[in-house]
């Protein structure tokens, strides 16, 4: 008998309402480690909603969210510490220089992030020599490079980004590319909100919401 793989989220009969709208209903998803799902959909489709519900920020109105990483089903808390996530409408801290917000975030996860460490990163994700700038300097793309730090910060087994490219350039749509494929080959899972077509050829499966 084949064992399980490591990384396993499953997606039951989620549905979500806004008041009398519904926005998800009877969603249904498997997907494991090592995988790329690309979930797309027209504008209101809710596809960052779902996003968020497996993340953890939102509760589903029914269904069910379960992940379970080497044999063990994660209760919310767990999941929560256990995946990464990057949206547009991720509030940063404008106050605070880009070093600051990633040993912010750190450290609510209860990480330290030394200084040095927290350069590598932001060099990883293209603002090398840019972390003592305050976020109020940083450009869109800056910002969005800097949410992917964020995501990436705690090694996350499963990363969920909602429109990864927005506001980048050709390098920074180069690097979404890396960060997924390096997601993919440390058995990782990953899960793209997106209607970008570069961002959807990186998914081998595709998962389509209806309007």
């Amino acid at each position: 008998m084949d064992a399980s793989p490591p990384v396993v989220l499953e997606l039951k009969d989620i549905g979500k309402n806004y008041g009398g709208r519904r926005v998800l209903n009877a969603i249904g998803l498997r997907a494991a480690g090592g995988e790329v799902v690309s979930v797309t959909g027209p504008n209101g489709s809710g596809k960052s909603t779902l996003l968020k519900i497996v993340a953890g920020l939102l509760r589903p109105s029914r269904g069910e969210v379960t992940l379970t990483i080497d044999g063990g089903a994660l209760d919310a808390a767990a999941r929560r510490r256990a995946i990464g996530y990057a949206a547009p409408d991720l509030e940063l801290y404008p106050e605070l220089t880009g070093r600051e917000n990633l040993q912010f975030f750190a450290a609510v996860r209860g990480l330290r992030l030394p200084a040095t460490e927290a350069a590598r990163r932001l060099a990883d994700v293209g603002l090398a020599g840019r972390g003592e700038d305050p976020l109020g300097a940083y450009s869109s793309g800056m910002r969005q490079r800097l949410r992917l730090a964020l995501a990436l910060l705690h090694e996350p087994r499963v990363l969920l980004l909602d429109e990864p490219s927005l506001a980048l350039d050709e390098g920074g749509v180069a690097m979404v590319a890396r960060i997924v494929e390096a997601q993919r080959g440390a058995g990782g899972l990953t899960v793209l909100a997106t209607n970008d077509p570069r961002e959807t050829a990186l998914g081998e499966r595709g998962f389509v919401l209806g309007g």
